[in-house]
């Protein structure tokens, strides 16, 4: 029996913290499909024009289709 899985990749923001920022791309993924499982491709941030500190986090989402 084949399987199928989608895998999309996402950036997510915030300014509390990487983590917040995590929860925030599962979260809205979630709400369109569940999510099997997820990989942390990349962290970064900025800060912006306030001074404060934007935390982004890039993610690979996997969907079981089948």
């Amino acid at each position: 029996m084949a399987k199928t899985f989608e895998v999309i990749e996402r950036v997510g923001l915030s300014t509390e913290s990487i983590s917040e920022a995590i929860k925030n791309v599962i979260s809205d993924a979630n709400k369109e499909a569940p999510v099997g499982w997820f990989n942390v491709v990349e962290e970064r941030g900025r800060v912006n024009s306030d001074g404060k500190i934007e935390f982004q986090v890039t993610l690979k989402i996997g969907r079981k289709l089948n």
